[in-house]
């Protein structure tokens, strides 16, 4: 990696580990440059601007990790409720990227930035529809392959597991403990078995 791809990764990574903990809004360009020790001079030359760094954020380190974390577990068609609830537990209780007490990083930025920021609307939809459509197909051939009842809604089913992830992340962030995902995820269990 050259130096300046490697200056580019580590702004993006400092400034996410910022906006995370204290919101996009918060965290102002100067604490981007103490806490990276880099120049302003270096962050305008890979940035226009705070907002083209944060839409950066979203498609470089939000995206392969959304891949790599929420869609690629879906590889595994032998067990699809067991799947998913091992997925949503993983990412609850067992994930080290996200932090109980910071919530979800899409939906912190969804609440935050998209009532006023075309762009960011458009790069979170993208990562939220990728999402959707991974798990809705993953329904879709599991239903194919007589591992789920033909009468489940592959689309419904989908949102109603990702609106429950979204909202059990938020009381887990008002709460700061993890215990609080321990319901959710025996309900969601339930739930899951009821597809069969």
């Amino acid at each position: 990696m050259k130096k300046a791809e490697a200056t580019r990764l580590n702004i993006l990574q400092k400034a996410f580990e910022l906006v995370y903990e204290k919101g996009y809004q918060t965290t102002s360009i100067d604490d981007i440059l103490a806490t990276t020790q880099v120049t302003k001079g270096a962050f305008y030359y890979h940035f226009k601007n705070k907002d083209e760094m944060g839409i950066a954020i979203i498609n470089e380190l939000l995206k392969p990790i959304l891949t790599s974390s929420f869609i690629e577990p879906l590889q595994n068609y032998k067990n699809p409720t067991e799947t998913v609830y091992n997925l949503i537990h993983h990412l609850l209780m067992e994930n080290d990227f996200l932090k109980v007490q910071h919530g979800c990083p899409v939906a912190n930025f969804t609440q935050e930035m998209t009532p006023w920021n075309e762009d960011f609307s458009k790069a979170l939809n993208e990562i939220s529809q990728q999402w959707i459509k991974s798990m809705t197909l993953y329904f879709e051939k599991a239903k194919k392959n007589g591992l789920i009842n033909t009468s489940v809604n592959a689309k419904r089913t989908t949102l109603f597991i990702m609106s429950g992830y979204w909202g059990i992340r938020n009381f887990g962030k008002l709460e700061n403990n993890k215990s609080v995902y321990l319901p959710y995820l025996k309900e969601l269990k339930n739930y899951l078995e009821t597809l069969k």
